[in-house]
Formats: C-alpha cells, sequence, structure tokens
C-alpha cells in the first residue's frame, strides 16, 4: 500500500490546524491521568486528584522538554547553532525538525518526578512506577501519530511483505542521496498539473539556481499534499517509483506501548517494592527498541554506528546496564511494599 494518511486531523488553512501529533500528546496525557488516579485510588497512597492533576502536569512538561533536548543532544546538535528569521527562530524550538526522542522524554520525566516529589514530600520511587505503567500508553499514541506523518520510516522490506508500506515522503530524500531518481518523478507531476518539461527543467538547473530549487521542493511538497488529499492517480503514479518498507512504527505502538504497558499492568496487580515497576520497565523497554530498531531506518545524519547498530540501539543497550542497576540497588533499599492494584490494602507513602 502507499502510505497516503494526512497529519492534520482538523487542516484550517495551509499548514495551520490540528495535527494527529498533537493529538497523540493530548490522548497520551489524559490516558495517564486517568491510570494513574486510578492506581493512586486503588492503592490508597495518600495522592490526592489535585496531586495527581499537578504531577501530571510535572511530567507533562518534563516529557515536552526533555524529549526536545533529548533529540537535539543525541541526534541534532546542529540545531543549537541553527537560526533563521522566522518563527520559531531557533532550532531547538522547532519541533518539525527532528521532532522528539524518547530517550530524552524519559530523562525529562525523572527530573520532573523528583521535583514534584520534593515539593510535595512524595515516595519519588512511587512516582517513577506510576509513570512507568501509564507512560507506555502515550508511546502507543505516539508511535501511531509517527505513522500517521509518515516518518520514522522502516526499513526495506520483501514487496511480498503483508504489512509493507510504501512512503511518498522517501522523495525528500532523493535530492541530496539519489538526484538521478528525481527525474522518474515526471510521471507523478503530471497529475498534479505540472508539466514534464517544466519538471525536467528545473532539475536541469537544481544545482546552480536557488528559485529552481525552492520550485523543486514545493512542487514535492504538493505531491505529497496531493496524494494525502486523495489525488488516486498521482497515488498510482508513483507507488512503482517507491520503496516497500516495514511499519516499523506500528510494530513500535505494539511493542514500546501496548505489550509494555500489559506487561507492567499485570505485575503491578500483586504488591511490588517501590520501584521495582519503573526498573522493570526500564529493562523492557531497552529490549523492546533494540528489537524495533532493527526493522526502522537509522535517522539520515547519522546512519549506521558501531557494529552496524544504531544510535538508538546503543542507548538502549546504555539504558538496559542502567535498568540492571537500579533493580538491584531499588529492590533491595527497602522493605517497603506497594499494594497491587487487585488489593485492597493502604499504605502510607509520603516521607515524613
Amino acid at each position: 500500500m502507499v502510505h497516503d494518511l494526512d497529519p492534520f486531523a482538523l487542516r484550517i488553512s495551509g499548514d495551520f490546524g490540528v495535527r494527529w501529533y498533537g493529538l497523540s500528546y493530548m490522548m497520551g496525557f489524559i490516558c495517564a491521568y486517568l491510570m494513574i488516579k486510578w492506581l493512586a485510588r486503588r492503592q490508597r497512597a495518600g495522592l490526592t486528584p489535585q496531586m495527581v492533576g499537578d504531577f501530571v502536569t510535572y511530567a507533562a512538561i518534563g516529557t515536552l522538554v526533555g524529549g526536545r533536548l533529548g533529540y537535539v543532544i543525541f541526534y541534532g546538535p546542529d540545531l543549537f547553532t541553527k537560526f533563521k528569521s522566522t518563527f520559531p527562530f531557533w532550532g531547538v524550538l522547532a519541533v518539525n525538525e527532528g521532532g522528539m526522542a524518547s530517550h530524552g522524554g524519559m530523562i525529562g520525566i525523572v527530573v520532573a518526578a523528583l521535583l514534584f516529589a520534593r515539593k510535595y514530600s512524595v515516595n519519588a520511587l512511587y512516582l517513577f512506577d506510576l509513570v512507568a505503567v501509564s507512560g507506555p500508553i502515550g508511546v502507543f499514541f505516539g508511535r501511531i501519530a509517527n505513522f500517521i506523518n509518515g516518518e520514522l520510516v522502516g526499513r526495506p522490506c520483501d514487496p511480498s511483505f503483508p504489512l509493507a508500506v510504501k512512503f511518498p515522503q522517501d522523495i525528500y530524500l532523493w535530492p541530496s542521496q539519489e538526484f538521478g531518481r528525481m527525474n522518474d518523478l515526471a510521471s507523478v507531476t503530471e497529475k498534479i498539473g505540472v508539466s514534464r518539461e517544466t519538471w525536467l527543467e528545473l532539475l536541469g538547473k537544481f544545482r546552480f539556481d536557488q528559485n529552481a530549487r525552492d520550485q523543486v521542493y514545493a512542487i514535492m511538497n504538493k505531491i505529497i499534499e496531493q496524494i494525502q488529499s486523495g489525488n488516486t492517480a498521482a497515488k498510482e503514479a508513483i507507488a512503482p517509483l517507491l520503496t516497500p518498507r516495514y511499519p516499523s512504527q506500528l510494530f513500535a505502538a505494539v511493542g514500546e506501548g501496548l505489550l509494555t504497558f500489559l506487561i507492567l499492568f499485570l505485575l503491578w496487580r500483586k504488591p511490588r517494592k517501590p520501584g521495582f515497576i519503573a526498573a522493570t520497565f526500564v529493562l523492557i523497554y531497552a529490549v523492546v527498541r533494540i528489537t524495533d530498531e532493527y526493522f526502522r531506518m537509522p535517522d539520515v545524519q547519522l546512519g549506521f554506528r558501531w557494529l552496524g547498530l544504531t544510535r538508538g540501539q546503543w542507548l538502549s543497550i546504555t539504558m538496559f546496564g542502567v535498568g540492571l542497576i537500579l533493580m538491584f540497588v531499588w529492590t533491595r533499599a527497602s522493605s517497603l511494599k506497594i499494594p497491587g492494584w487487585g488489593r485492597g490494602q493502604s499504605i502510607k507513602l509520603n516521607r515524613k
């Protein structure tokens, strides 16, 4: 199939509107609030609904700030020095350039939980457990949004693979990586009102004429927008030119999101020591992410790293090592146990 999903849930005008990506974050935070509120009431941990709301707000800010800074630090440090005259002016704030990094988001949540625990005198490990079990719900929605956006695409796969997807967004890489393939798009431009002659003429000027380059990219944007708007002729014309890929975003939604949540949720049915759920999340997420990355293309500016692994895999390997240490330390630090959601005992988790 050719990916033709519109990233806008509601397009108001041009590039302004409500995007599925933004809605995915909103749904993630709403579900996290409901889950944490339910757990806190079920476990009788002393967190009031007001405190839960404040905590989710802390976690939301930590996720957004940490996720963006994480991407810039781990994948695009050049964004620190990238400035332009149009909004948002600074590369770090231009979330459309690279987006967010899940590892950075987790670090941001940890910082947010520590700040909240200090302010409200709540056991920090219990807060880590709460975000660990509810966070994968947000990851699930986020990965679905990645698929809708046609970003974080998968590696090439056999065309016979039943879930193979062809992403028109691949053409954005052709000018820098496979310029020879740009001529083939002439059959597609004709379906959106740009003649073959005009297209080939622009390509002939591409390397030395900035105006021609701008027009080429504008036409490529129009191709994507027309396909997303239901231009069947353009969709059929571009299909033979695209590479079939694994829907790695959907694999990640199931693995990093749904599967991780179900495992942690079921584990917490019984009483656990503070930090056990959080440490288990770190271990499970690291393993799932390492596996997912075998189906996902590495970031174009980084490619494959040492031993043929991606930056995300190396970060996850480090994460797994940290998870082992946390599991050892946290599960031996206290004899206290937090009631599972399937039991009715109460427990006082304030640090007083």
